[in-house]
């Protein structure tokens, strides 16, 4: 299989977050069939969802992997659970959450996958201005294949983008992803 070019949101607002947020990283490329190409800056977001919690850490990582979107979320679910996430109340607080927001390739731009367990491009994508602002600094061109517009557009758009400060340069190093 040609590789694929995927953005993952990793977001985290439970114990050491700086730490959960660098464990996934480290883990999602862990000789796994994903490279980590860049990360976003980590942004401080106000929680989503409606739940008193805790604020979050989150930035957008890109990748090119040559799993197919299925064996993508399997590592993307095994992640989550050897970092220590245990299910919990939908949009309540975790340890780390990573989700797949885009996946495509350069040539076809980006997939739609639409399965009972899956759904690509991430389907609330458009409306969480924590997973947008990061991912715009990744990819403002790219056109999400529902909306047919730009990352740039719906960032634009978006409520909350108040809520989504920048922490500068984390030291989260990992690589040449500064996430």
């Amino acid at each position: 299989m040609s590789e694929a070019t995927v953005y993952l949101g990793l977001g985290t607002n439970l114990g050491e977050r700086q730490e959960n947020l660098r464990k996934a990283l480290r883990m999602l490329q862990d000789g796994n069939g994903l490279r980590l190409l860049r990360c976003s800056q980590v942004y401080e977001t106000e929680p989503w969802g409606g739940i008193e919690q805790p604020s979050f850490l989150n930035c957008v990582a890109e990748g090119a992997t040559t799993l197919d979107p299925e064996a993508l979320l399997t590592l993307c679910k095994g992640v989550e659970e050897r970092v220590g996430r245990v299910p919990g109340v939908r949009w309540g607080p975790r340890l780390i959450d990573v989700d797949i927001l885009l996946y495509g390739s350069e040539l076809y731009g980006s997939q739609v996958v639409d399965l009972p367990h899956l759904e690509i491009p991430h389907p609330r994508l458009h409306l969480r201005a924590f997973a947008l602002v990061p991912l715009a600094e990744l990819c403002p061109e790219r056109v999400h294949p529902v909306l047919k517009r730009s990352i740039a557009e719906l960032c634009s758009d978006v409520t909350g983008k108040d809520g989504v400060v920048r922490r500068g340069d984390s030291g989260l190093a990992l690589g040449n992803c500064k996430c």
